[in-house]
């Protein structure tokens, strides 16, 4: 049996073999005892090392698949499961390094959802296998341990959390303290061995990140009493060197630089978190920083290290006892001269990027992405510094920023660089607090004059046709960019046109920076909510500006080109959310263009940010161009969309759905056209659904396929399979909400005989999951649902079948759900359209219902109840409503399920017929309702309400 597996691993390396392979190794995970199995084969040294790999890296990806179900329960038998842990760490040791880092990854996969209550002998584990003076070990143990104890890094506090937290450094503490006293004495006796002193510096890497790691939210107590002794070790390897650990390369950090960057990363931590302890300590690092920073060289290996040395001085220069020493006019002069200037100079290597790899150069430059460059850190600290001595820094800088344009203005030509400075070092005093991503700056130095410094030193860069160097130019639009918010309205609709020209610049990295303003300029908003830039002012460019930014999109036709410049894309969609319906009159040009990327980009999905902002732009376009050619949107874009479900191409597939639900929606009253028809068979099909991302846009997508398409549903009995995808789906937490939304479109869609044969069953597995795992989710969808069926009598339901239906399960069923689930729960509905169905279905039982009439006379006076509170009281309990404006710049893309902000479902109101005053139809419907039953209604309201339910029904009746 191994040797079969063996065989089928081998056959997946093979690129003629891979597809086939895969899919048999996906029928053996089925077998039990398949994930040992690969472990088996990871162990032996029998197999060559490709072999031994690819099982690795199976096992882990069987894991990422196969360990737990949406809530949380283990998928595999648990003899298996708790073979696989007692195994694993052993395992781990013994395996080469590309080997171990596979493991380390499915290691870290197992600890997500079972450490460290369902695996709390792993800590005891790591901590058996430390050895004092073997690195090729401790690198191993410590690689695990730092793949679990990272994940607290971003967390917020919590008692598990801290629980967690305490558990391991019970365990792990004060053995790992003591491996830094056996890791020291080896690189002492190793110093001249160049091998051994690389493992024992890759030992200590990872012991500096789990120094930061076990720190990271509080300080440990074995730390705190040994802090002395840590500083020391800190220091000796701060400024430790050895001919050894050099890299030859100029450009490639070596094991030195990456220690001293974490050592530097833990001392910043230290000195934000833990001052009263650490104080004492930070002295000796601040005169050793300096040093560093003030010797150092200006090759690319160094920038993660002198970034974060930068980032510790920052922290410092918060420290009000630390902070004086940098105050003296003459120190602050030294600063700049000896560190900000040398690290915020363009050096060789920025021009190289800028020259080779422009995008990277423009990701690196904008906000946020070039967290780890020197600029960056050097910017941090000159405005650390401003924040404390605004006057003085001010003063200083401009003083050199005056030095740097007068160096310019002798010889534009030679001299740009000092231009490029001088703008940086004004952009940097200028500006005050964090930019945002949606509005830039928004606080600045009122000591200097943003427009002014514009008006005389950047306009002329920015409109002169040639003679200026592309760098000045992209200066002077990040310079637009970065304060775009304290530009004024009229100035805006001045500088506009100047940026739509630099579009057409042979530049890339101009026209992108010219794309990124341009897209940027038309989201802002005035303080009355109201464009910067009108719509009216760019629909008449609109047709010639898409045409543009697609000619460079396409510029090159290799797909990983194509999508290489997400910023265009984003300006694409940009552009059609502002022109809106003025799309319509060029829909043949756009659609054409977005034909032809999707057919290009689908043959290698690349770049998930860019392929985002095309289905978010297609999106756009569908929403606005749809509604005018419903069917020729809908038949042009069936072939590309088809294309990429038959392809199977993973990443685009819940896009696809969402696109194609609302070409649908576009059109709600037509047929569905037979091509439609055809999709509707492989959507039901299981493995559809296995893919948590396709699930919310499956959900949409077959919701609107089935108005459409109702009587093609019925006619080719799917109904059943669509019944059995909302069982699935309510079937976990994740989901049932999906599951509900399914089955609401169903309930509206087809006449009550359709549906009677399943109501039983659909009633079933609703209560005995409300009964098994009840969620406040799970509650209020059925609340709102009972509420979705009652109110639709239209659609052939009554009042009372869902209390048929509860008796038909049992006698007296529906007594409990009703007063347990529904009436308890209704007021808890938030959003106004939940609420106003509720109304309905309320009003309708009081009017038509047979039981309430005889059966549930007290029921009658509390159903009258709910709905007087329903109508007079606000929602008991406020849910965040779904409905929230996402800027792109904060969603997280890759796996999983993004929805299309350009196409949300808009809520549909399903009773217009009730007008904005509901009271007022309540008392309509129940009077007339009355006249039609003989006076029914107002002798129940007699017989059972109390005189203050009586006064308020009876002023909606008046």
């Amino acid at each position: 049996m191994a040797e079969a597996l063996g065989a089928l691993l081998e056959a997946s390396l093979d690129p003629r073999r891979n597809k086939e392979a895969e899919l048999a190794l996906r029928q053996e995970e089925q077998k039990p005892g398949f994930s040992l199995q690969l472990l088996q084969i990871s162990a032996s040294e029998s197999y060559p090392s490709n072999i031994r790999l690819a099982s690795a890296l199976c096992f882990k990806n069987f894991v990422k698949r196969n360990w737990t179900n949406e809530d949380g329960n283990w998928k595999l038998p648990q003899n298996e499961v708790e073979t696989i842990k007692r195994e694993l760490i052993t395992l781990m040791i013994s395996v080469p390094p590309s080997i171990q880092t596979q493991l380390g990854e499915a290691v870290s996969v197992i600890a997500d959802s079972d450490f460290w209550e369902r695996w709390n002998t792993l800590v005891d584990d790591l901590v058996s296998k430390l050895s004092p003076s073997n690195p090729t070990v401790n690198i191993g143990v410590l690689q695990v341990a730092h793949s679990i104890f990272k994940r607290w890094r971003p967390l917020f506090q919590s008692n598990e959390l801290y629980i967690e937290i305490n558990h391991v450094l019970e365990k792990f503490g004060t053995p790992f303290l003591s491996l830094f006293e056996g890791l020291d004495a080896y690189l002492e006796q190793n110093k001249s061995n160049k091998e051994n002193l690389i493992q024992g510096y890759t030992q200590l890497n990872l012991m500096i990140k789990l120094f930061y790691d076990l720190s990271c939210h509080d300080l440990p107590p074995m730390f705190e009493d040994n802090l002395g002794a840590i500083s020391q070790i800190l220091l000796k390897y701060l400024t430790y060197d050895n001919e050894l650990l050099h890299t030859d390369d100029e450009t490639e950090a070596g094991p030195l630089e990456y220690v001293r960057a974490g050592i530097f990363e833990a001392l910043t931590l230290y000195v934000q978190k833990f001052l009263d302890a650490f104080g004492p300590h930070v002295g000796q690092f601040i005169q050793s920083s300096w040093g560093f920073l003030t010797t150092i060289g200006q090759e690319t290996k160094y920038d993660i290290l002198v970034s974060r040395a930068l980032h510790f001085l920052t922290s410092v220069a918060s420290m009000p006892e630390h902070a004086a020493s940098f105050q003296a006019e003459e120190t602050l002069g030294q600063i700049i001269e000896k560190v900000i200037l040398p690290n915020v100079s363009l050096r060789e290597s920025d021009e190289e990027l800028f020259e080779d790899e422009p995008i990277e150069f423009i990701r690196r430059d904008l906000e946020g992405s070039d967290s780890e460059t020197r600029r960056r850190a050097a910017t941090d600290f000159l405005r650390r510094l401003a924040e404390k001595f605004e006057e003085s820094v001010t003063k200083v800088t401009l003083k050199y920023i005056e030095h740097y344009l007068a160096e310019y203005a002798k010889s534009p030509s030679s001299q740009w660089k000092s231009k490029d400075t001088a703008t940086y070092l004004f952009s940097a005093i200028a500006a005050k607090g964090v930019a945002t991503s949606t509005h830039g700056v928004t606080a600045t130095n009122s000591l200097v004059s943003i427009t002014d410094f514009f008006q005389q030193h950047l306009a002329a860069d920015l409109v002169a046709d040639d003679g200026v160097h592309p760098i000045l130019k992209v200066d002077a639009i990040k310079y637009l960019y970065n304060f775009r918010s304290i530009i004024t309205k009229e100035q805006w609709q001045q500088v506009l046109p100047i940026l739509v020209k630099h579009l057409a610049s042979p530049n890339y990295v101009v026209y992108t920076y010219a794309a990124i303003a341009v897209e940027r300029a038309l989201f802002l908003s005035d303080a009355q909510n109201q464009p910067v830039i009108p719509p009216a002012n760019i629909i008449p460019l609109s047709k010639e500006l898409l045409e543009h930014i697609f000619q460079l999109i396409q510029s090159n036709p290799a797909p990983e080109k194509v999508q290489e410049n997400e910023f265009l894309m984003r300006c694409v969609m940009r552009v059609l959310v502002v022109i809106r319906e003025g799309v319509v009159p060029f829909t043949d040009v756009v659609l054409a263009r977005f034909i032809n990327i999707t057919d290009i980009i689908r043959t290698n999905p690349s770049n998930p940010k860019f392929y985002y902002y095309h289905f978010e732009a297609l999106g756009a376009f569908i929403r606005f161009a749809a509604p005018a050619n419903p069917d020729k949107l809908e038949q042009a874009l069936y072939t590309p969309f088809a294309g990429i479900l038959q392809n199977d191409v993973q990443e685009f597939m819940p896009y696809v759905f969402q696109l194609f639900a609302a070409l649908l929606e576009a059109n709600p009253s037509a047929n569905l056209p037979s091509y439609y028809q055809e999709l509707i068979a492989p959507i039901l099909m299981p493995v559809m659904w296995e893919s948590r991302g396709n699930i919310p846009a499956l959900v949409r997508l077959l919701s609107s396929i089935i108005p459409r398409g109702s009587q093609y549903i019925i006619e080719h009995n799917q109904v059943e399979p669509i019944l059995g995808i909302f069982q699935k789906l309510l079937s976990t937490k994740t989901n049932e909400g999906y599951g509900f939304d399914l089955l609401e479109s169903v309930v509206a869609t087809f006449p009550p005989t359709v549906m009677e044969p399943y109501f039983i069953q659909i009633m079933q597995i609703i209560l005995q999951r409300l009964q098994s795992s009840k969620t406040e989710n799970l509650s209020m969808r059925f609340v709102r649902f009972y509420h979705f069926v009652t109110a639709h009598d239209e659609k052939g339901y009554s009042p009372d079948t869902i209390q048929q239906i509860c008796e038909k399960i049992q006698a007296d069923l529906f007594k409990g759900v009703y007063l347990g689930l529904v009436l308890a729960d209704t007021q808890k509905l938030a959003r106004p359209l939940d609420r106003k169905t509720a109304v309905i279905s309320l009003t309708k039982t009081l009017a038509n219902s047979e039981a309430f009439a005889t059966k549930y006379v007290k029921g009658w006076a509390l159903t009258c109840n709910t709905l007087l509170k329903l109508l007079e009281l606000p929602p008991e309990v406020v849910h965040k409503d779904d409905i929230i404006e996402i800027d792109a710049e904060e969603m997280s893309f890759g796996v999983g399920f993004t929805a299309l902000n350009t196409i949300r479902m808009q809520p549909r109101d399903p009773w217009p017929e009730t007008g904005a005053d509901l009271k007022a139809w309540v008392g309509s419907y129940l009077k007339e309702s009355d006249k039609k039953k003989g006076g029914r209604v107002s002798q129940f309201a007699q017989e059972r309400l109390d005189d203050q339910a009586k006064a308020v029904l009876g002023s909606y009746i008046s």
